[in-house]
């Protein structure tokens, strides 16, 4: 789940020319959120992250918009804006695809103040790129909005997702929301009569707990990345998806998170080859919410939060500025 809130400014914005230096490299933009806890687990879509930003960058100018770009990733001298949004329009649409083995659903939705005209280009884009709902809400009775907001966001992860907003204030202009919802069965099931009811399980270097391991014998894609250090599996869900369970090599783990990437994903699909093994994997429930708005300015993204925010792409009338990020 992303959300972004955006609250108007009281005075008006005041532009600041060139990017804002940081020395963030691209290995630890992608480590941010885990160099913030080391040692604690870490839950979170990338997806839902990059969506809400792109669409917020429909509305931003100059650069806000430039910072909220390369933030991401992006060489703007080699890739044109218009290509980052349609490419994010091809990935939201190949997610919601309807398929009969599994559920996986994206979606996004505006949740914008009744007196906030916005631009008709802006609305536009949000909808005809990103597919986002837009819902003209009072903001004026903060608990209304957001019990609303909430009832969005359960219904559409079918009551998975509860309470996501909290702490709205009367100047909230506008809060984007993304959720992604995934559900699926194993190709190769687990029963639950092979389920290990107590297994020892270490968690960090030195604890262990006892939890639930479900456990099966049988063929999967499974091989060791020498470079890396790590044992790989791979599981098929029913339908058009693929987990990867990656083991290190003690304490690789921080190698591997800096070198995951969209060739090392291809790299494990080519070269990894069905074996009989024996797997165990233990039955666990995650849930953590995280604030973006001191990680995502080591990222570059730095004007949004500050009176040089430019999202007159939104709205003229009003100065914009983003509060939260969750």
């Amino acid at each position: 789940i992303g959300e972004i809130k955006v609250r108007r400014e009281l005075q008006p914005s005041k532009q600041v020319p060139g990017l804002a230096n940081h020395t963030t490299t691209e290995q630890e933009k992608g480590n941010l959120l885990i160099l913030e806890t080391p040692s604690q687990n870490v839950f979170f879509s990338p997806m839902s992250v990059s969506t809400s930003l792109a669409m917020l960058s429909l509305g931003a100018h100059s650069v806000t918009k430039t910072q909220i770009l390369q933030g991401l990733g992006f060489n703007l001298t080699h890739t044109p804006e218009s290509a980052i949004h349609q490419g994010f329009q091809r990935l939201v649409h190949s997610l919601t695809v309807p398929s009969k083995n599994l559920t996986l659903k994206m979606g996004s939705a505006l949740f914008v103040k009744k007196e906030l005209q916005l631009q008709a280009n802006f609305l536009h884009n949000v909808k005809r790129l990103y597919e986002a709902e837009v819902f003209s809400t009072d903001f004026s009775n903060p608990s209304i909005a957001q019990a609303r907001i909430n009832s969005h966001v359960e219904k559409k992860t079918q009551g998975k997702v509860v309470d996501i907003i909290q702490g709205l204030d009367l100047l909230t202009a506008m809060v984007l929301v993304n959720h992604i919802f995934f559900k699926a069965k194993w190709e190769k099931p687990f029963y639950p009569e092979y389920t290990r009811k107590s297994f020892p399980f270490l968690v960090g270097n030195q604890a262990t707990v006892h939890v639930p391991m479900m456990h099966q014998k049988e063929q999967f894609a499974f091989g060791v990345d020498a470079e890396l250090n790590c044992f790989v599996l791979q599981m098929d869900y029913r339908g058009d998806a693929v987990a990867f369970f990656v083991l290190p090599g003690k304490g690789k783990m921080r190698q591997l998170e800096q070198t995951l990437s969209a060739r090392t994903l291809r790299k494990w699909s080519r070269s990894l080859q069905k074996r009989w093994i024996e797997v165990f994997i233990p039955k666990f429930s995650i849930s953590a919410s995280y604030s973006l708005e001191a990680i995502l300015p080591k990222m570059g993204i730095q004007n949004a939060f500050d009176k040089n925010a430019d999202f007159s792409g939104i709205t003229k009338r009003d100065s914009l500025q983003v509060s939260k990020v969750s």
